[in-house]
């Protein structure tokens, strides 16, 4: 009719895909110190099973570093594998990040202590300490946002000592971690669409794990020594609660963001604390669990560590190839956790 305007359809608008972040990992590698505990060892001085560990865990044994040995001995033996692999030489590195929670000590660095042990003397040492778990991916993504302004290869190496902050009393925390180091080198690519499709990091602060003593709030005295407070506490159903939830949904952010489903991704690298966790957040996302590569079951929950390992595991045996989707993905104490999408160059 004369003078009426018809009302405009609704356009359905899909947010533009981001640019990759155009970085590859050319080169990982793991150390895992020489002794082996397993379940029946650890029976012999908690009130547990061999059984009860295999079944409420999927960890049949773990790593133990031996006493006169530090994390930054474990980043040392781990980072020569890793930068062969990528071709660069220690010198070439424009940084060292170390992601750990165990580190050497509170003052110095351990990046600093590691970067000079291996002669990476014009790098930039960057410590990432209190995510936890989570450290790793934070790490990693701080790595590829120096490489977008002026770094050309950055080490990364995701490294805990747990046992060293576990109280061997504890059937709740005895039973889990492991200690390893796993390192990985990050360069440019210019392979087109390749590099970090997109990301997404959450957190939600809890003292459900943590480690109450040491620092400017409790700081360290025999009351804190004989309290045992500077060991790790974990309340396991709210990790439980928190992984299982915070995980499938911070994956389905990530792909989502970078215009995929989660069937389109080909490798799930997930934070190696607990079978049933793996578990539940893949059935949860329906996919199946052959593409979650699974490393604790002989390393036990390696902290920081846990991601690099499981992913180095498939890198060595050439599971990734050119154009395959992968992600990364972990939960710490915090909360916090995070999730990044690459596509392989």
């Amino acid at each position: 009719m004369t003078g009426m305007v018809a009302e405009p359809r609704p356009v359905s608008v899909r947010p533009p895909v981001p640019r990759p972040l155009p970085v590859t990992v050319s080169g990982s590698s793991v150390h895992l110190p020489a002794t082996v505990v397993t379940n029946d060892e650890l029976t012999r001085t908690l009130d547990t099973s061999a059984e009860w560990i295999l079944s409420r865990t999927g960890i049949r044994e773990r790593r133990r570093l031996a006493p006169d040995l530090a994390v930054s001995d474990m980043c040392v033996a781990a980072a020569p594998a890793a930068l062969a692999e990528a071709g660069i030489s220690p010198g070439e590195l424009d940084a060292v990040i170390v992601a750990s929670y165990t580190y050497d000590q509170p003052l110095p660095s351990t990046a600093l202590m590691v970067k000079e042990r291996i002669g990476a003397h014009r790098a930039l040492p960057i410590d990432i300490t209190q995510a936890a778990c989570a450290n790793g991916l934070q790490a990693i993504l701080l790595a590829a946002h120096l490489l977008q302004v002026s770094a050309r290869a950055v080490l990364v190496i995701a490294a805990d000592c747990a046992s060293r902050v576990t109280d061997p009393r504890n059937r709740t925390t005895g039973v889990f971690f492991g200690d390893a180091a796993g390192a990985i080198v990050l360069t440019r690519t210019d392979t087109p669409d390749a590099g970090i499709l997109a990301w997404d990091f959450g957190s939600q602060l809890s003292h459900s794990v943590e480690i109450r003593a040491g620092g400017s709030r409790l700081p360290t005295s025999e009351q804190t020594v004989a309290d045992r407070e500077h060991y790790l506490r974990m309340d396991g159903r709210a990790v439980w609660d928190t992984a299982t939830s915070c995980l499938p949904q911070s994956i389905r952010a990530a792909v989502g963001r970078a215009g995929l489903a989660v069937t389109d991704i080909d490798h799930f690298f997930l934070h190696q604390a607990n079978l049933n966790i793996l578990i539940a957040a893949m059935a949860e996302l329906e996919v199946p669990m052959w593409r979650a590569p699974v490393t604790l079951d002989m390393l036990g929950n390696t902290g920081s560590a846990g991601v690099v390992t499981a992913l180095h595991q498939a890198r060595s045996e050439n599971l990734i190839n050119a154009g395959d989707t992968f992600l990364l993905s972990a939960i710490g104490a915090g909360f916090q956790w995070g999730t990044l999408c690459f596509r392989q160059a």
